[in-house]
């Protein structure tokens, strides 16, 4: 057996259980971490500016590739308290990262210790397990459980709280001896896939829902193999986007209140049967239960029990992770088209195919300053299909999920359920820590990109190259469309007259001295027209300067994106495209 540190052991765990970077702030508390960190070596470490911002980043690279976990450090009392907003935003979405705190020695927890706060009580709400570590020899054995829990069934956050002395204290471990603990999740048996097919070939108008629990199971293929086999159109929620090709046939929109297609929402309400695989029913999808519901079946899939009938309850619930599910789905597809047993969808999916069509909204405008649809429709002429979204919140990524295209799974990385304004910055971050060679666009309105603008040096300092386009219209647009239910457009607008700026006008905040200023590059643009050569010259310059990229587009000040409060009442503020060069960049060409 070895002597070492529990700290050092923590280390040597964190290694063995895959972990190769880690994002954080060092501090007092968490100092001895930080030495086991140099000492052992193997883990790289990037320095956020703001411990909120490490807790986005190590959700970035969790999310952009099967099986990472990241991993976020910060000192003890506020440093914890930063990073809720993260393991929020993380449990919300069912990403696993490791948060690890730093705490005041044990013998002063009780006596209001500089920076000591019951960061583990705090936390409990939004993570999967949380513990305040008390015994020194339980530290290798706490990490052990963290990524079991991390891994097993619904994937979440956990959270390590490390008194001072515990960390210090010298322990016993053997890290050859160590293993990590076996992950356990749920199959859907054969009674089950054989019931959800029954279901499934017995209606005339299907549909399957693709959840983000695919792609947390790495089954996007399976996915599609599936729709091909069945010939069943797909309707990806805004998690699931990715798991099938915005161009594949059977690929027939997005369906919900905001970030969605009017065809898909179109064919949602034709339906008879929804397939939900790895999907939780979020309210902002389906709007009113009574409408999303009425005049259909459900066959809903989670990994989570508690997620069956949580919102509804389906015809047929089946408690299973996605990929497990589509392998028995797939065992009893193959065999029931080779008896010839599946029902044709020839005719159903032409009817979804014509809505496809027909029901595109409009991107193609000249106006200056630029209307919003234009800039979407200048991305999907520039960016390629291998390009990566990151986005959180607001009429941008509302926007942008209306009129992008995906491709690949794990290429559209939004935080779905929290959405904090300042995510996507960071988290962008992380996806290219986690895979440098991808082409990120990270996509943020002015107020998201105002609030962890700081975080743009950690791509400055360690060399984090990718685009981020700004669209600023100097407003919270979102909230101020909102607001017109209220009749007011009160304390949502940023406009100010800069007296440093000539260029940023009556905007505000000039943006571009800022990114400057932080060690990236920007871009300001005033017209349509010089939208695509901005956004080309920006990919080169990311490609130069090994930094962050920022093109900020001039927005007209008000424009209001297509939305309702139900599905079926979706409030369309611009024309219908009724012609292929009104929205020239769809994937279903109009003429």
């Amino acid at each position: 057996m070895s002597k070492m540190r529990a700290i050092d052991a923590a280390v040597l765990v964190m290694r063995r259980e895959g972990v190769d970077t880690a994002f954080g702030i060092p501090g007092a508390a968490i100092n001895p971490l930080y030495s086991a960190l140099k000492k052992v070596g193997g883990i790289d470490h990037v320095l956020a500016r703001h411990v909120e911002g490490a807790s986005h980043m190590a959700e970035g690279y969790t999310r952009a590739n099967p099986g990472n976990i990241g991993v976020c450090i910060g000192t003890s009392g506020p440093a914890g308290t930063d990073m809720v907003t993260g393991l929020y935003s993380a449990s919300a979405d069912s990403i696993p990262i490791l948060c690890i705190t730093g705490q005041a020695p044990r013998a002063r927890l009780h006596k209001e210790d500089f920076q000591a706060v019951d960061i583990t009580n705090i936390v409990k709400p939004v993570t999967k397990w949380a513990t305040t570590v008390l015994e020194p020899g339980q530290v290798p054995y706490a990490f052990q459980k963290a990524f079991y829990e991390m891994r097993t069934g619904r994937p979440g956050p956990v959270l390590i709280d490390l008194p001072f002395d515990v960390q210090m204290a010298e322990i016993e471990f053997d890290i050859d001896a160590y293993e990590p603990l076996p992950v356990h999740k749920p199959s859907a048996s054969r009674v089950q896939a054989e019931k959800a097919l029954a279901m499934l070939n017995d209606a005339e108008r299907p549909l399957l829902v693709a959840g983000g629990g695919i792609i947390n199971a790495d089954a996007s293929d399976k996915l599609v193999e599936f729709a091909e086999l069945t010939g069943v159109p797909v309707i990806p929620t805004l998690m699931g986007w990715g798991t099938i090709p915005d161009d594949h046939a059977l690929m027939v929109g997005m369906v919900g209140l905001q970030t969605s297609h009017r065809y898909g929402n179109a064919t949602l309400l034709k339906s008879d049967l929804v397939f939900g695989i790895g999907n939780r029913w979020a309210n902002r999808h389906t709007g009113s239960v009574d409408v999303y519901t009425e005049g259909r079946k459900f066959v809903h899939v989670d990994i989570e029990p508690t997620q069956i009938g949580r919102v509804f309850t389906p015809d047929l619930g089946i408690v299973s992770d996605a990929g497990k599910a589509l392998d028995a789905f797939l065992e009893v597809a193959r065999e029931w088209k080779a008896a010839g047993k599946l029902k044709c969808r020839k005719a159903w999916l032409e009817d979804c195919q014509q809505r496809k069509a027909t029901l595109q909204r409009k991107t193609h405008f000249d106006n200056v300053p630029v209307k919003p649809q234009r800039v979407y429709e200048e991305m999907n002429q520039v960016f390629g299909k291998d390009t990566c979204y990151v986005s959180t919140i607001g009429l941008s990524q509302i926007a942008g999920a209306q009129f992008l295209h995906v491709y690949k799974p794990r290429h559209w990385i939004n935080c779905g359920q929290a959405g904090p304004l300042g995510w996507t910055i960071p988290a962008a971050l992380g996806v290219v820590k986690a895979d440098p060679k991808r082409k990120v666009v990270a996509l943020s309105g002015d107020y998201d990109f105002q609030f962890m603008i700081e975080e743009l040096a950690v791509g400055a300092q360690f060399n984090l190259p990718y685009v981020h386009v700004l669209v600023n219209n100097a407003y919270l647009g979102l909230i101020r469309q909102a607001q017109r239910g209220f009749d007011m457009d009160y304390c949502v607008q940023l406009a100010f007259e800069n007296i440093n700026s000539t260029d940023a006008a009556t905007y505000g905040v000039d943006h571009v001295a800022v990114v400057e200023g932080l060690g990236c590059k920007a871009i300001r643009v005033f017209e349509p027209a010089q939208i695509a050569p901005a956004l080309l010259k920006a990919q080169k310059m990311a490609e130069e300067f090994r930094v962050p990229v920022v093109v900020e587009v001039i927005l007209e000040r008000v424009t209001n994106i297509s939305m309702g409060t139900e599905i079926n009442a979706v409030n369309e503020f611009e024309d219908l495209a009724l012609v292929g060069n009104d929205a020239p960049t769809a994937i279903s060409l109009l003429d």
